[in-house]
Order: C-alpha cells, then structure tokens, then sequence
C-alpha cells in the first residue's frame, strides 16, 4: 500500500526562521518535514540545523556510573595498570574501539591493549577464553565498548580472575545491575533524555570526553580528533539520530569531509576514495564507509585490524588494509544477492497469510550477511525476520543468525521471550543476534509468531505500507530541492530520509550491469540506471536501482517513490528508487478532485472594500506576490484547511532596474554601518523590492566592498530576523569577485520579477486547476512543476 503523509498547517514563523538559517531555500517541503519531527518552537528549529545553537548534555549525566569509571582510570592509569578494551566486530564496535585507543591512549599509552571477538567463532561480546588470555597477561581492567551489558557469567569470571570492568554499551540491560566497576549505559536514562539514543561509539566518545576534563593537562590530541570516527559509528549502526546523537555526528561529518584534503586518518581517506564519497554527505558512511567496515567480519570473521585502519598513520599500510576492505566489501554484496535469493525461494512457500513472523534457517547459508539480508525481508514483507544458519551444527549443534524488525516492533523483547529455548543472544528494538540448538529452532519458531500475534491482536501486516513525504514533478528534481533536503541530514531512525511521489512517470535509457571489484573482476551484485520523464520534462533526470535487473522496471506509464541523492563521482544529482508501480490511472479509477472555495481574483484591484463584507467572514489574503508555485501551494492548503475562500489581491509591484536595487543596498549599508541601527528583513525587501535570494546574494556584493553583515539574534529578535551591518565599510570595487557577484545579483533579481509578473498575469482558470490538484488528496502534483514559459 502507498500512502502520501497529509500536509500540515505551517505556523507563521516557520519558514522565515528556516530563511533565516538557510536563505538560499523556499523551506516550503522542509517546513512539513521539520513539523513531522516535532520541531516546534524557533530554539528548537536552531538546534536542529545548526550545531552551534545546539547545547550538548555532559557525560556527567551519566551521574554516579561515570564517577565510578573515571576514579577506576585514574586509579589504574597512577598504579600502571595493564588495561584493555574490549570491543566488538561491526562498525559501531569497531569505532567504538578506535576512539578508546586513540581516547585512553593518550593516557595509558603502551600499557593498553584491544581485543576484538571473532564473528565466526566467538560472536558478539565477552567470552571466558579471551578473559582468561587477559588474566594471564596481567590484565586488571577491562574497559567494554558497545557491548558487556548481559554477559554475567562472563563478568562473574572477570571478577574472580581479578579483573575489574568498565562497561560502556547502549544495547539492552539485564534485571540486575551486573558485577562491574561501572556500567554507562544510556539505557539507564529516561526515554526523552538527550543522550538516551547514543550508539556504542557515541558513549565510549563520552568516557573519553570525561576523562579528558577530569586530566585537561594530560592528552596532546584534542577531543575533537575523534568525531570523525565518531560519526561513522553513530550513522552506520541502528539508533535514533535526535539529540546528542544527531548533534555528535553533524559535528563528525564536519571532521570526516578534511580527510580527503587533511587527512589524519590516512585509512579514512582511502575508505572514502573507495566509495567515491567526499566525507560531506552522511551516505558516505551509511552507503560506503559503514558497509565496508561491516564487510571485514561478515567475510573473514575477524576484524580485527579494522581498527588499525581507521587509527594508524602510516599510509603505506593505510592503503593496503583499505584494499583488503573493499575486497571484502565487494565479496559481501555477492554473498548477500545469493541469501536474499534463497530466503525468497523459501518464502514462496510459506503460507505467509498466516505468519506474523518470518523464521527460516539454512545449513548453507553464510551467517555473516543474514543480518543484511533478514533487513530486507522485513521491509519488504512488513514482518519481523530471524535468519538462522546451521552451518557447522554438527560438531556445536547451534543455529546462529540475527534478527531484523519493522514497524516499531521490540525485537529485544520478542527474542527475550523465547530465551530458554536460546543458548545466547543480545541486541536492542531493532536489531538481535542470537544462537539457539538447532533442535530448538522449530519451537522457538513458533513461540515467536504466536507471541507476535497475541501482541498484535491477530492483524497480519500482509502488505508493507510505502510513504511518500510529499509529491512533485521530475522538472523540481535536482539543486534547489537537493539542498533544501540536505538541512535535514544526518538522517536515520526518528529522522528518515525524504521521500518523494512521481506519478504518471516512465523511465528511458535505462542500463544494468554487474558491478566489479578492484581486481578488474565482475560481481553477482548489479544495479540499473535510468532517466526519469514525465510531462514537466523534455529531458530526463538520472537515476539508479540498486540491486535490480533491467527488466524489473516497469514498461510504460508508472509511479514512484524515491529519494534524492548527489553522485560526487559522477557530479550530478539522481533519484534514487525506493519503489515502483505501473501508473494507479491504468487500473484505478481517479477520485474528482476536492473543490477549493471560491478564489477571489483581486489582482491589480485597488478597490478591496469587499474582503471585509462577505457576510462577516473574512477570507484569507494573499497580499504579496508570489514567486513559485510552491508558494501558492500553501496558501491553497492552508485557505482549505481554514475553510475560508482565498482572495488573491497582490499587485505588480514596481520593478527597480537592479542597478537601483544594488545602489540602494549600498546606501542603506552605509547609512547602518554609520547609525549602528538594525533593520528588519521585512523592512529591507520592502525598500528593495526583492526577494530572500535576491537579498542573500545582494549579502554577497557587500562583503566583497568590506562589509560585515551579521544577524541579531537577542531576545524577541529570534522570530523578526533583524539585520545588522555594524562595522564601517571602505568601498573597494575593485575586488576582483565583486563583477561575477554582481552579475549573479542582477540576474536573480531579474528571475524574481519575470516570476512576479507572470503571477500577476497567469489566468485564474490555470490558478483553480493547479488549487484543485493541490487539494486533490493532498498528492497531485502540479503539471507545471515551477517552470515558466520563457
């Protein structure tokens, strides 16, 4: 089932506040967006774009458990202690380490360690032999990361060996708190604290951040240096990017973008040349950095030296180690075609109008991409998924595999439910590992899909339910709608990323192939590239399906949902496909449109008594002169959900040459340099006569003749967008930007007053039609998209 999410009603200051942090951009689809996202107030608005209006949480928070771990370091680090973390083999685990070696090495120097468990031999967290090899070292501490939280038995044995621990984790907690030194945990913290949704990397950074200003005078690094690794754990593993989490890895991503011309983590860089990522956009991590480093154990089980990769500055075996990555990587994505393959030969089986969840195990499958793999099969059939293998079972009679939910179901709590029948198993809402004897898997089987259905109330989810944010024509696609998306990103779980319905669509030039590895060799894992047309386009735009044959593409008219993405490598913009369906018009009959009231046309009308009769009723007034039809989709909306008629009753307003315009500006800048006086945005469009863009790129010409343009944000000036030119200017045309800049100035103003006039002289029938369209379900696209005859 598709479904488009209704639009909201925008609260005034909405999309002046968005202008105000990013003036390059209408803010009309983010404005929803940003509403969906419980963004309701202009504090919270600031936080969430910018970093530096965001006021982080301390690692002091953690209260009593961060005192305990930081008096342990400091005890440990005074006595010589020999310490090691312990970590685990995914991409939060492996950064997670990285930032305890690098973090803690500043402080134990040659007396730290890390171990890093086998995915093949030893899954997921501590076990007894390794905590004996430990034992028999001289270890006395042991500090976790993203993992420790329920391996009592194996923390019983620690302490009887004499090694104390420290357990940094994020996943679920046991009843009891366990035998440790101290346990940090965000689990610990109610569900609406800041800090609540850290990764295991995220709150190993906050031990480190503790540790750091408990002994300021001690590290050479600064804290900062570890952001980058930080980032790459947070968006690679399976946690809510809100509060402190979103904070850490927009600040991270600032970090990872200078390796490539800076870099300080050599084997960070060659990541990035490998996945053809510039270090800017968070799909370098959860589309290129993340799968590579998840590709290491999921191949060779051990993963260890991924942490020497990400850590060492040596860039000769950098390189070597990020070749041996990429290998990997390519190995995974074959590895995991062939899985998703068998899992739906298998389901074709199945009786799947009876099934709450899937449960299926094979003695042939690779354990390493099942987590991968059970992801895609509970998205696509709208059922949690537990893949098992039974390789090996002969000689350890066990069943090992992960789990994957959907639909906010608690994965924990359901695998928990089952756990005399599991021999172990571990994870968090969305994600499990677990093994179990093999006897054990037709019951546990069972036990899970009757729990889920009782939990349910006996509803199936039989079809998963696509959403799309928002409509709009492949003519919107590209720049603008691209970075005006972007402002939401990082994105992840609580913050997904936008999704766009195109309808009456079909697609052209359309190309598979194979995919190769480094070695020059071809890939079982393909993918197919596209142009997208519709009848706003005469060319088409780029776009790619990941995994899919050329002949999955539907012939003909169709709909789709996508995302919008950058391809650095190739320097375009494209979508990127989500879903498909043959057009709804060729099988569907198409509902009548919901009638707009009445449109009032008072364009060019001085005589406007009549918006104060109407019987008392007042209609909503549109007094400025739009530029886009974006802009008119609001008021559409917004007059509709009012239940008012909409009155049109702006004019063609006078059209200064932009000569005047600049000369203007010029004047005004050098009377408030001299006055010290601020101005209101309003006030100064109102004098220019132009537009947001206009004004930000008429900024732009200022500072280029010496000045300085700041924002005041003091106060109720949060929600007016006072301007203030401060500081004296010298007059230097000669600078050699300002021509281009001017230029650029002088032809924005242009657009915006071709776009004015067209609004004041397009006819009311084509209003009405686009009105009703607009209002139609709240999904129809406009057939003129935003371009304008020429």
């Amino acid at each position: 089932m598709w479904q488009v999410r209704p639009s909201l009603e925008l609260p005034d200051w909405l999309i002046p506040e968005i202008r105000r942090h990013a003036p390059q951009v209408s803010g009309y689809h983010l404005a929803q967006l940003l509403l969906e996202r419980g963004i309701s107030t202009p504090e919270k608005l600031a936080g969430f774009l910018q970093t530096e209006c965001y006021q982080p949480a301390s690692p002091l928070e953690f209260g009593a458990e961060m005192e305990r771990a930081i008096a342990r370091l400091i005890s440990a680090r005074d006595r010589l202690e020999k310490v090691a973390i312990w970590g685990d083999f995914d991409a939060d685990g492996i950064t997670a380490t990285s930032v305890l070696w690098d973090g803690l090495g500043e402080f134990f120097g040659e007396s730290l360690s890390y171990t890093i468990p086998n995915r093949f031999t030893d899954s997921h967290g501590l076990h007894a032999k390794g905590i004996e090899a430990l034992a028999e070292g001289g270890c006395t501490l042991i500090v976790t990361c993203d993992t420790g939280s329920t391996n009592l038995a194996e923390l019983e044995l620690a302490n009887r060996l004499g090694i104390d621990v420290i357990v940094t984790d994020h996943h679920s907690l046991p009843d009891t708190r366990p035998p440790v030194a101290a346990i940090i945990n965000p689990r610990n913290l109610p569900a609406d604290h800041p800090l609540y949704y850290l990764s295991g990397v995220a709150v190993a950074y906050k031990l480190v951040e503790a540790l750091y200003f408990e002994l300021p005078e001690v590290p050479r690094r600064p804290l900062s240096a570890l952001l980058d690794l930080v980032a790459i754990g947070l968006i690679a593993d399976l946690v809510e990017l809100r509060g402190d989490c979103r904070y850490l890895a927009q600040l991270g991503i600032q970090h990872l973008q200078k390796q490539l011309k800076t870099p300080t983590r050599p084997g960070v860089a060659k990541l990035l040349k490998f996945c053809k990522g510039s270090g800017d956009r968070p799909t370098d991590i959860s589309f290129g950095i993340g799968p590579r480093i998840n590709a290491v154990s999921r191949i060779h089980g051990d993963a260890s030296f991924c942490v020497e990769l990400l850590t060492s500055r040596d860039e000769k075996r950098c390189h070597q180690l990020a070749l041996e990555t990429e290998l990997a990587n390519t190995r995974r994505k074959e590895l995991q075609r062939d899985v998703l393959w068998d899992v739906q030969k298998k389901l074709q089986k199945l009786d799947l109008s009876t099934t709450h969840a899937i449960v299926l195990s094979d003695p042939q499958w690779p354990v390493g991409v099942l987590g991968l793999v059970a992801g895609q099969i509970a998205q696509e059939y709208g059922r949690p998924t537990i893949l098992l293998s039974t390789e090996g079972a002969a000689e350890t009679g066990l069943g090992r595999g992960s789990a994957r939910s959907v639909h906010n179901i608690d994965l924990y709590e359901l695998v928990r439910s089952q756990a005399p029948l599991l021999h172990r198993f571990g994870g968090h809402p969305y994600a499990a590992g677990l093994s179990l004897p093999v006897e054990n898997i037709p019951l546990f089987a069972e036990g899970i899909d009757r729990l889920l259905g009782e939990r349910m109330g006996g509803l199936l989810s039989l079809e998963p339910v696509m959403t799309a944010d928002f409509v709009c024509t492949v003519s919107e696609l590209g720049y603008d709608l691209f970075q005006e998306l972007k402002l939401l990103e990082p994105c992840g779980i609580g913050n997904p990323v936008p999704k766009f319905l195109i309808k009456n669509c079909w697609f052209g030039d359309i190309k598979n192939k194979n995919q190769t590895d480094l070695r020059g060799r071809k890939v079982r894992y393909i993918k197919t590239t596209f142009k997208l047309f519709d009848e706003s386009c005469e060319s088409g735009f780029p776009g790619v399906w990941w995994g899919h044959y050329e002949y999955e593409l539907p012939r003909g008219r169709c709909d789709v949902i996508a995302e919008l993405d950058f391809n650095a490598h190739q320097k375009q913009y494209e979508a990127r496909l989500v879903a498909v369906r043959s057009a709804v018009g060729a099988t569907e009959t198409t509902p009548e449109p919901i009638q707009i009231d009445e449109i009032m046309d008072l364009r060019n009308n001085e005589n406007r008594d009549i918006l104060d009769l109407e019987n008392g009723k007042k209609p909503l007034i549109l007094k400025k002169c739009p530029t886009s039809w974006d802009e008119m989709r609001i008021w559409f909306r917004r007059a509709f959900n009012q239940g008012k008629k909409l009155a049109i009753a702006y004019s063609n307003p006078p059209n200064p040459s932009p000569v005047e315009v600049w000369e203007t500006l010029v004047g005004i800048a050098k009377y408030l340099s001299r006055t010290h006086q601020p101005v209101t945005r309003q006030k100064l469009l109102a004098k220019l006569k132009i537009g947001d863009v206009s004004l930000k790129r008429g900024f732009d010409c200022l500072k280029c003749l010496g000045f300085q343009v700041e924002y005041q944000t003091d106060g109720e000036a949060k929600r007016q967008f006072l301007i203030r030119a401060d500081k004296g200017a010298i007059a230097d045309a000669s600078h050699p930007e300002l021509s281009a800049l001017l230029d650029l100035f002088f032809s924005t103003i242009r657009e915006e007053q071709f776009r004015q006039q067209y609004f004041c002289n397009v006819s009311l029938n084509t209003i009405c039609a686009i009105a009703h369209q607009t209002i139609l379900l709240g999904e129809e696209e406009n057939p003129l998209g935003n371009q304008f005859p020429s």
